[in-house]
């Protein structure tokens, strides 16, 4: 799969800044869109307003966490369309990764990721 051909439009829903810009200056060089929200409450916000072919959420945020964004983002969805949510986060036990699947996401991708990683779960969403 040629990853660069791709024209992916992503939301990145990150508090911490720093994470925000390796994230973004690491994927745009792949030609990818990137939106950001600052917060769950922002991400189900953004969601109102467009769509994306993919969220990187992370999971341990101000106001509106992840895993409750997520369920929001599932409401608003319906069953009339679906985007792949893909959990980031620095906790890496399995307790964690099966809470983030129950809620609604596709995956689990721990931070910082390595791009063999995250094109791998590309490849498994089908994106």
């Amino acid at each position: 799969m040629n990853w660069e051909s791709k024209n992916y439009s992503i939301l990145l829903v990150e508090d911490n800044k720093l994470n925000q810009t390796v994230v973004k200056f690491t994927l745009k060089r792949y030609g990818y869109t990137i939106d950001v929200a600052n917060n769950g409450i922002e991400a189900v916000d953004k969601c109102k307003e467009a769509t994306y072919d993919f969220i990187l959420m992370d999971i341990m945020m101000p106001e509106m966490d992840g895993i409750e964004a997520t369920k929001n983002i599932r409401i608003l969805e319906n069953g009339e369309q679906y985007t792949p949510i893909i959990a980031l986060t620095a906790d890496i036990m399995v307790a964690n990764e099966e809470k983030c699947i129950e809620s609604g996401m596709d995956a689990h991708l721990s931070k910082p990721f390595e791009l063999e990683q995250f094109f791998k779960i590309l490849e498994k969403l089908n994106l």
